[in-house]
């Protein structure tokens, strides 16, 4: 079985599992599978708002299919719930991503 059927039986008998939510999106990112990618990062962060790592790594997804106005847009969403969970790191991970994108224009 391959990754990508393992994390869906993960999520068909647990489908609040944050990590198999996220490892799933991930997966479908490195598959090029981008709509895909994008909709299990949306479930994630609507199941699980406080799930840090989901905002940077969906930023990135739409960052890489050019959608630089919904990366962005994520990115300061993603600062917030790094700021509300104290993960700092995270924040300035993504505060320097933002600020990458904007200059890019």
């Amino acid at each position: 079985m391959d990754k990508l059927a393992s994390l869906k039986e993960i999520l068909e008998q647990d489908p609040k599992n944050a990590f198999a939510r996220y490892g799933l999106a991930m997966e479908h990112a490195a598959r090029g599978e981008t709509a895909s990618a994008l909709a299990e990062f949306d479930r994630l962060l609507q199941d699980h708002p406080e799930y840090t790592a989901g905002y940077f790594m969906s930023a990135q997804t739409l960052a890489k299919a050019r959608r630089v106005a919904d990366a962005k847009q994520r990115l300061g969403e993603g600062i917030a719930s790094a700021r509300r969970t104290g993960n700092q790191h995270a924040a300035s991970e993504m505060q320097a991503m933002l600020d990458d994108l904007e200059m890019a224009e």
